[in-house]
């Protein structure tokens, strides 16, 4: 993975941040409660390469869905890359909380990973952007559905299957991008 745009780091790749991710300390409590927008990195134990099988995404997938559901959030894009998952996601309650939301759901995936293969699926951690009130949800939507292009994993994002959005289209997603 190439450097260019990343998300509150300026010049440091996906790569180099996940290495850091589980040192970031959380900010106070009530930044992460409320009506706010996240850019959420969540990396694999050792950057194994686990999201490579569509019943994997798929299950994993459902329990982000769920938590989002519980926690209200939703989940304005997503995609998962073979070592790690981006989402960028939307507290639709004064009650919703972004860290009860990300533990609910690792929480859940990892304890559904582990009955089927034995084995753990996240590393510690994670990693957060708070965006601001003027940043564009799209402009961030599409940088997250590039990711497989800029990794050469396809040519268009249109080709990856383990991306997407609760509340935009592919086509939305794409808009003005390919």
């Amino acid at each position: 993975m190439g450097r260019g745009f990343s998300p509150g780091m300026p010049g440091i790749s996906i790569a180099e941040r996940t290495f850091i991710v589980s040192r970031l300390k959380r900010l106070d409590g009530q930044t992460y409660i409320g009506f706010g927008r996240y850019f959420l990195t969540v990396c694999t134990l050792q950057r194994r390469r686990i999201f490579v099988e569509p019943t994997v995404v798929e299950r994993t997938l459902t329990h982000f869905q769920q938590a989002a559901g519980r926690k209200q959030f939703a989940l304005l894009a997503y995609c998962w890359m073979p070592d790690h998952v981006h989402f960028l996601v939307e507290g639709f309650s004064s009650e919703s909380d972004l860290r009860k939301f990300v533990n609910l759901a690792k929480q859940h995936s990892s304890y559904d990973y582990a009955l089927n293969t034995g084995k753990a699926l996240w590393q510690s951690g994670y990693y957060d952007r708070i965006l601001r009130q003027s940043e564009d949800s799209r402009s961030v939507a599409r940088y997250i559905v590039e990711n497989p292009v800029r990794a050469g994993l396809v040519e268009s994002p249109r080709d990856y299957p383990y991306l997407g959005s609760a509340v935009w289209t592919i086509d939305e997603l794409l808009e003005s991008c390919w």
